[in-house]
């Protein structure tokens, strides 16, 4: 199964991908899981100095480095069968002249001219969360480096909800995680997903853990 969760910061990426990884692993399937494609990095990045070492990184450079790394994982999503990306290409259309390199006049590269590269069984997710909601996340548990003031959230999901309606890839659905505990989350997913699922995939499905 490979799946791309987009959304606005706080709408639960995160916490979805590694229940869906965590799911995975008790019926003995490791997805590739990549979750380090909003600056900075704190998937693999752990010391702070090196987030903050990326977050003041030179636009031009930064740009670069996003560009290379979606390019990168365009090649990886074609070579593993479990694959689970949070944000990737269309976070960065989103996020990258809003936030990491505003200053460039360059256009950021069409989300579309990326995914006619990849493979079409890919299951694309969108999260949303009422501004309320998301801002309470906010207040409740700040991250270390956010990315999306109060002020921008409903611009910036209305952002996300355009590129998923632009998005080639056919299977996907979206999930409004207003209300939802993590567990919540997980079933919202692995119900949507279900149409969507190859003959290998529902097999996995139907696994015991």
């Amino acid at each position: 199964m490979r799946v791309i969760v987009i959304g606005t910061e706080y709408t639960g990426k995160s916490t979805l991908v590694q229940a869906i990884q965590n799911w995975a692993s008790e019926r003995g399937i490791h997805h590739h899981m990549d979750d380090h494609f909003t600056v900075p990095d704190q998937q693999t990045l752990k010391d702070r100095s090196d987030q903050e070492a990326m977050v003041n990184v030179p636009s031009p450079i930064k740009e670069r480095f996003q560009r290379f790394q979606i390019a990168y994982h365009v090649r990886l999503v074609k070579n593993y069968q479990h694959v689970l990306l949070t944000g990737f290409h269309i976070e960065e259309a989103v996020y990258g002249q809003r936030y990491y390199y505003p200053d460039l006049a360059r256009a950021v590269e069409n989300p579309q001219a990326w995914e006619k590269d990849m493979p079409t069984d890919i299951i694309l997710v969108l999260l949303t969360a009422s501004a309320d909601a998301i801002k309470q996340r906010m207040k409740d548990d700040p991250h270390d480096f956010p990315v999306v003031p109060e002020e921008d959230i409903e611009e910036v999901q209305d952002a996300f909800r355009e590129e998923f309606r632009k998005s080639f890839f056919k299977q996907r659905f979206q999930i409004d995680t207003t209300d939802m505990t993590a567990d919540d989350l997980l079933q919202a997913f692995l119900d949507g997903s279900f149409p969507h699922l190859s003959a290998a995939d529902h097999a996995i499905r139907q696994a015991k853990p």
